[in-house]
């Protein structure tokens, strides 16, 4: 009978023990998390971010805070999540620029993108546009047939090297066997302003940004740069229908935390962006209502993703010579 009560007795301790173990897992997060965008607030991907993180804080049950660190087309704040404690608690949520072209066009950065960093979740994706003016080419065929007809003559607007908007006419150029003028503007208004008064000939751009100009028809879109086609622009083919498979551009959003976090946090966090961005959701209602499309891929799909997409976009920066600005 002793023999049982003290194994009984040590029994009730294991249990005790592993009860303990077991909520204290629970427990995690047990204070705010940090959401490190490397944009100004204002823009996209801050708000995309503060979409996430107000959904997100109710369901991990702490606060999740969003912090803007720009600079260095978001390299600065990439590395500051990529050299933060690994607990599960600095979050960077990076745009396919300040992720993947950095690592592809910049040669020196501070922190190695693949190795330093563990994707969470890739959340959102937003197509481009090819736009030109209402008197312009009537379709994608038309712009290259012209392109090819006058190789140089006609131009196409930027935000800047190495940004969305070039690449996608870059990867368009290299599909196409055309040759078009690059203009590099400062931002995606500049862009527009120029388009409108006739300065230069086509311009790629996110879709929620040129909607407005779209259906008001200051702008023709030839087509998006997506696989499937807009939600918003449900009558602008894709850019394959058009005639240029392979020119996918999407500029797409991803939460990443520092390489040793451990799994169990990575999935605890995969799994609360599942869930707030589930069909149905506020989050991911107006998420498409602003003209992106939610993405639900997890940490193992988003790593093979992002690793895909350094390598595409390496590939365009070298045979274009593009160089940071």
């Amino acid at each position: 009978m002793i023999r049982t009560t003290r194994r009984g007795g040590m029994l009730a301790g294991l249990g005790l023990a592993l009860g303990a173990r077991d909520a204290g897992a629970q427990a995690w997060p047990d204070r705010p998390i940090k959401l490190v965008v490397p944009f100004p607030p204002g823009g996209p991907v801050d708000t995309g971010a503060r979409l996430v993180a107000a959904a997100l804080a109710p369901n991990l049950g702490q606060q999740v805070v969003v912090e803007n660190r720009s600079g260095a087309g978001g390299a600065i704040a990439i590395d500051s999540v990529a050299k933060a404690a690994p607990d599960g608690t600095t979050v960077a949520y990076g745009s396919t620029g300040a992720i993947a072209v950095n690592a592809a066009m910049i040669p020196n950065l501070p922190y190695d993108t693949l190795r330093d960093l563990r994707p969470v979740a890739i959340v959102t994706s937003t197509a481009s546009a090819l736009v030109v003016k209402p008197e312009g080419p009537r379709d994608l065929a038309a712009l290259v047939a012209a392109a090819k007809a006058r190789p140089g003559k006609l131009t196409f607007a930027s935000t800047g090297p190495g940004g969305t908007p070039h690449l996608a006419a870059e990867l368009l150029k290299m599909k196409t066997g055309t040759d078009i003028t690059h203009v590099a503007y400062r931002g995606a208004a500049p862009v527009i302003t120029a388009l409108l008064a006739g300065e230069i000939d086509m311009a790629f751009l996110d879709v929620p940004v040129l909607l407005p100009h779209i259906r008001e028809g200051k702008f023709r879109a030839l087509c998006v740069t997506a696989e499937q086609r807009s939600a918003v622009l449900p009558d602008v083919p894709t850019v394959a229908e058009a005639g240029a498979p392979g020119v996918i551009v999407e500029g797409w959003n991803a939460m990443m935390v520092p390489a040793a976090t451990p799994t169990d946090r990575v999935e605890r966090l995969a799994a609360g962006v599942r869930q707030v961005l589930a069909p149905g959701s506020e989050t991911r209602t107006r998420f498409e209502a602003m003209g992106q499309r939610v993405v639900d891929m997890g940490p193992d799909q988003a790593a093979a993703f992002i690793r895909a997409e350094i390598a595409k976009w390496a590939e365009v920066v070298k045979a274009a010579n593009i160089k940071p600005d």
